[in-house]
């Protein structure tokens, strides 16, 4: 594997989107993959297919939130890893880190759905790991530090990281963000930022009624924060095929980064 860190978007849509998957995305390292959530069911199969990701090549996850957007694609990923666990075929324990309701949620779906051969992998091969705000961890050299951002919604949590070659990257999962979040976030040379929709297209999709955020309010909270580089996701789909063109446009107003809209299975390399 390349020693250069490489983001790909697993997926770039909000929770409602039907013409790209929902939001996610891997991390890859020399050491392999850590995914960030898994989108809303088993679609995640087919991009990890499509972006020729080996399931034996992940090494953990993170869940950010209980939305269906993001939490019920993780059963399917921890359905591969418990089967994989069961063929011996793990080469170390498997680690999901989420925020204690994620948990809870979590635990519940896999009694309800998985087979016992794999449920018996829990605890051992598969390990749901919790961690409160400002906890850290080490997973595919990737050095985390995981926080509450404040959600105004349900409980939710992001995370800063430094890199193996010591870059920095924020993910602030999908609400705007909070002024109570920039001691993990400032300065950081990435910043993953969702934008529901663009500031032009406000009053037609109503993002501040819906708790998000539009590219050119991500692109004000980047620049005051002295991010390098922006990466924004988690939009509508109404117009893929000019989104990249017309959010950069709006995002450059107020950043004077470089800025990233990518497209489902577009890799970034950071």
């Amino acid at each position: 594997m390349t020693d250069n860190p490489e983001i790909t978007m697993l997926g770039t849509g909000n929770a409602m989107v039907t013409k790209c998957y929902n939001t996610c995305f891997s991390i890859k390292t020399g050491k392999g993959y850590f995914l960030v959530d898994a989108g809303g069911g088993n679609g995640i199969l087919s991009q990890l297919e499509k972006a020729e990701i080996d399931s034996e090549q992940i090494r953990g996850m993170f869940v950010t939130h209980g939305h269906t957007d993001h939490i019920l694609g993780a059963i399917w990923i921890i359905r591969i890893m418990a089967m994989l666990a069961s063929q011996g075929k793990l080469k170390e324990p498997f680690i999901i880190y989420c925020h204690n309701e994620v948990k809870q949620m979590l635990d519940i779906f896999c009694q309800l759905t998985l087979k016992n051969k794999h449920l018996d992998t829990f605890g051992k091969e598969i390990i749901i790991q919790t961690v409160r705000d400002g906890e850290k961890a080490i997973c595919c050299d990737i050095d985390f530090t995981f926080f509450d951002i404040h959600s105004t919604k349900k409980k939710q949590f992001g995370f800063r990281a430094t890199l193996p070659d010591r870059q920095t990257l924020a993910c602030l999962g999908d609400e705007p963000y909070n002024e109570k979040c920039r001691k993990f976030v400032e300065g950081c040379d990435w910043m993953m930022h969702e934008a529901f929709c663009l500031y032009a297209d406000k009053d037609k999709f109503q993002p501040y009624e819906k708790h998000h955020s539009t590219a050119l309010d991500a692109a004000k909270a980047a620049e005051s924060l002295k991010i390098k580089n922006l990466i924004i996701y988690h939009t509508e789909d109404s117009d893929l095929a000019h989104r990249k063109v017309n959010y950069t446009a709006e995002a450059s107003i107020a950043f004077k980064g470089h800025i990233f809209v990518p497209d489902d299975m577009e890799t970034i390399t950071i």
